[in-house]
């Protein structure tokens, strides 16, 4: 398939897609929201794409909405921009959510509005030092989106999160990390080869236990402890039916490495 917007191959076991519009810093536009739409589908279907890398061409990772689609006159009609929610950014976090494999996000450089929540959506987020993270939406007089207002209080906290959203600071990879909003920093000229290594470790990993952990980990923030405790009950038992368990246990036993199948 020939992509316009983004860049997508498989290597390893692990699917690689690429905002690739560096003369906009990859920002959205509606071409770019179908064509990841289209590498989604293709990362869901494949059994053995088993880790997803997300990463931006050039110097930024993402900067969010393509205001360029924005620009109204004052004749102009103001565009719905909850429809633009609903039909491209809403599930696009929820896809990545769900996804029942890990997807890692490197962060190369800015990572603005809808850009830096499209990182906070990934399971494991990994920054060059140079990145940076902002919440720009306060700027335009718009609400923190593609899951900002729910993820940003969970992983820094309620102040952390206000001063963010209300302020519109930019804050560097390293604050990122101290704050606990990325996994961790790596030097420029190491992230990608960074970012692979995890990928493709990932990819060697057992698929089915890692997507139960990401279906608990998001499950727990809205239930309480018994039912939670339910849930990993329930899950256990799904994954203790895996073959890759049965790897695990025997390759223990065996005292060499498992060779899990993801199955």
């Amino acid at each position: 398939m020939v992509w316009q917007t983004i860049t997508f191959e498989e290597n390893g076991g692990v699917a690689v897609l690429t905002l690739n519009r560096p003369d906009r810093l990859n920002s959205f536009t509606t071409e770019m929201h179908e064509e990841v739409s289209e590498a989604m589908e293709i990362v869901e279907g494949k059994a053995d794409l088993r880790a997803m890398l997300i990463t931006g061409a050039g110097r930024g990772f993402c900067a969010g909405q393509d205001l360029s689609d924005r620009i109204m006159s004052t004749d102009d009609s103001p565009p719905d921009l909850g429809h633009t929610l609903g039909t491209y950014y809403n599930p696009l976090v929820r896809r990545l959510r769900r996804l029942p494999k890990p997807v890692i996000a490197a962060v190369n450089g800015v990572a603005a509005g809808a850009g830096a929540n499209l990182a906070l959506a990934c399971d494991l987020v990994l920054a060059a030092r140079s990145a940076s993270f902002l919440q720009a939406f306060c700027k335009l007089g718009l609400v923190p989106d593609m899951g900002g207002t729910y993820h940003l209080p969970r992983v820094v906290g309620s102040a952390r999160a206000a001063g963010l959203a209300l302020l519109g600071d930019k804050i560097p990879a390293e604050t990122a990390a101290d704050w606990g909003m990325i996994w961790r920093v790596v030097e420029d000229d190491q992230l990608m080869s960074e970012a692979m290594a995890l990928a493709r470790h990932l990819a060697t990993q057992p698929t089915k236990g890692l997507g139960m952990i990401k279906q608990a980990l998001n499950a727990s923030l809205a239930n309480d402890l018994d039912t939670q405790l339910d849930l990993e009950r329930d899950l256990q038992r799904s994954a203790g039916l895996t073959e890759d368990y049965r790897e695990g246990v025997a390759a223990f036993m065996e005292k060499r490495s498992a060779a899990f199948k993801g199955r």
